[in-house]
């Protein structure tokens, strides 16, 4: 398949793209930059140039696809319901593209959505997000493309998608809020939970859900269910050499800033259904082993 990738050149792309080149397929990828550009091209990409607001070539560039993965977001934390309209608007730009075609397109979301509707239990890929939350409108819409004649699917990813070479990820941003604070901060107990997925993981899940997934289906890219969020910390905390410490739920804001509202969920998302439907197995390095590598503390990270 020709595939136009969105977010080609960020840290999930940059494994989607091989692992859909290593499969045969062709990609082409959006790029907003020089420098994005030049990765895509070094990656054995084509090059569409454009931008996630640049709602003209979102529409060019899946109008000659024979599929889409959208993993471009703008990751504002100061305007989050800012950055959930202009993804909206992308998904409404590129399904109407994609319209009676049957062809397959890929948007991602996040497990954390589904903490936010207050389940009370882990959540499985058949709940659905809050609709009141201005974040789940771009999964709505997505699943909504199923009756337009669109294969398509959603790929709800862990909060802590994790790496070599993550740089802007939350697990960065948890990185750089201890080196600041001096402390490797957990709210009360820190018993609450985060799923999480390897980047290489995520990025096999990716091209399972381009080739097999069923329209309007939803998928967890999910391997480790639910990490104490408190191990989270102990992990960073051995590495910065740092003792943790509780936080309390006043001081949360304080200490994590914008961040603070994402580090309270518990957010415990089990994958099941979603390696039962794709045969997808998560087989890297789990979240806490990750960070025990070293490799997020080479260089500081903010």
């Amino acid at each position: 398949m020709r595939v136009f990738v969105t977010g080609a050149s960020g840290f999930i792309g940059s494994a989607v793209v091989p692992e859909l080149i290593g499969a045969g397929h062709q990609v082409v990828g959006l790029a907003r930059s020089d420098a994005s550009a030049a990765a895509l091209a070094a990656a054995g990409a084509d090059v569409h140039r454009g931008a996630l607001d640049d709602l003209d070539s979102l529409r060019s560039g899946a109008s000659v696809a024979d599929g889409v993965i959208h993993l471009a977001f703008m990751h504002d934390f100061s305007d989050y319901p800012g950055a959930a309209q202009a993804d909206l608007r992308a998904v409404e730009a590129i399904g109407a593209a994609l319209e009676d075609s049957g062809k397959p397109f890929v948007i991602t979301s996040g497990t954390l959505l589904l903490a936010l509707a207050a389940l009370g239990r882990p959540a499985t890929e058949e709940d659905a997000s809050d609709p009141a939350l201005p974040w789940v409108a771009s999964e709505n819409a997505a699943v909504a493309l199923a009756e337009r004649g669109v294969r398509s699917s959603v790929v709800r990813l862990a909060p802590a998608v994790h790496g070599d070479r993550d740089e802007h990820g939350f697990v960065p941003r948890l990185i750089g809020i201890a080196r600041d604070r001096g402390v490797p901060g957990h709210i009360g107990d820190g018993s609450y939970r985060w799923p999480a997925v390897h980047q290489l993981d995520a990025a096999h899940l990716f091209r399972l859900a381009l080739e097999k997934a069923s329209a309007g289906s939803v998928l967890h890219g999910v391997g480790d269910e639910g990490v104490p969020f408190r191990d989270i910390a102990a992990a960073i905390g051995r590495q910065l050499g740092l003792a943790t410490a509780a936080i309390s739920p006043e001081d949360a804001g304080d200490h994590f800033g914008d961040f603070a509202l994402f580090v309270s969920l518990d957010n415990p998302t089990p994958s099941a259904l979603t390696q039962e439907r794709l045969g997808w197995r998560p087989v890297h390095t789990g979240l806490i082993d990750d960070l025990d590598q070293g490799h997020y503390f080479r260089t500081p990270t903010t």
